[in-house]
């Protein structure tokens, strides 16, 4: 909501006038936690991370996975969010 009043404010306006902007963020919540579900399954599976380093080191497992997470995150906002 804050993208759209500072960066898109006509659509914005537009949106909350017509009663349509929660429906509009709501969409866009859910297309971004989507692509940011599937973008960390696929960061996971091409760094070989699996469930056995959590057991072995769950330190590195934390690391590893709070690192694959916030590029996920900025992929998704950029792709869906900033796009």
């Amino acid at each position: 909501m804050r993208y759209l009043k500072e960066h898109h404010r006509v659509t914005y306006i537009n949106l909350f006038t017509s009663g349509r902007l929660n429906a509009y963020l709501a969409d866009i919540d859910r297309q971004a936690q989507g692509l940011l579900e599937t973008l960390t399954e696929q960061m996971k599976r091409a760094q070989g991370i699996a469930e056995l380093l959590k057991g072995e080191n769950a330190l590195e497992w934390i690391g590893r996975i709070n690192n694959i997470r916030a590029c996920a995150m900025e992929s998704a906002d950029s792709e869906i969010i900033y796009a």
